[in-house]
């Protein structure tokens, strides 16, 4: 007989809004520096306004031309992303210690598993998407836009197994901005979202389908 998922490991989902990224920000890390061994896990779905974060060793040449777009240092892994309106985003509030049924998940198959969650939720609406060597995030595998970037992946890891930052996944955005940086780092990287590709989605039903497919693989044994 399987056993019981705790109700600890499964994730909280917590919906903030339309909110500054600077006030999840400072949220996230006050949630973290908080939480004990019995703090439940959460997923936090949010968009945001216009906004460009850098990551630890992000580059800052690789903003091009930033415009009137706050640009924010995080301390999460990555380059250069853009987050604005029409945008999936999920930060994701775990300890991987806990985060199994079975056992501790370790950082890689983390990240996979969140890449997964990305594929299945495209697929979910026809769309392919596949993981890149070396390049996180998931991008369009066939078509016309082959290649394009269509989600982002940036996570913050401490010592104690303790994640935030998180997922961002495209839906109906004003991708202009996308143009104003390398993208991740990657001069030229063309960037798309779900609407472009000819699947025009609320907003809302791709984030509760992000948040299901994350939430299942995150906690399956």
């Amino acid at each position: 007989m399987q056993a019981a998922i705790s109700p600890s490991v499964i994730p909280r989902i917590i919906h903030r809004g339309i909110e500054p990224y600077q006030l999840t920000f400072d949220a996230m890390r006050a949630f973290t520096d908080a939480r004990t061994e019995n703090t439940p896990n959460e997923f936090w779905i949010v968009e945001h306004p216009p906004v460009y974060t850098l990551g630890l060793g992000a580059d800052q040449s690789h903003v091009l031309a930033a415009h009137d777009i706050p640009v924010v240092q995080t301390d999460r892994g990555g380059e250069v992303t853009y987050h604005g309106p029409g945008q999936v985003v999920i930060y994701l509030l775990m300890d991987l210690r806990r985060s199994h049924p079975k056992a501790r998940l370790f950082a890689r198959e983390f990240v996979h598993k969140i890449e997964q969650a990305v594929i299945n939720t495209l697929a979910a609406y026809n769309l392919a998407g596949e993981r890149k060597e070396g390049a996180p995030g998931i991008y369009v595998s066939n078509g016309q836009w082959q290649g394009a970037k269509i989600a982002a992946l940036g996570l913050k890891v401490r010592g104690n197994g303790c994640t935030y930052h998180g997922v961002s996944l495209n839906v109906d955005m004003d991708l202009t901005p996308f143009s104003w940086i390398n993208p991740c780092g990657y001069a030229g990287l063309t960037t798309v979202d779900m609407n472009t590709l000819g699947v025009p989605m609320p907003l809302h039903q791709v984030q509760t389908a992000l948040a299901q497919n994350l939430q299942d693989l995150l906690t399956a044994s």
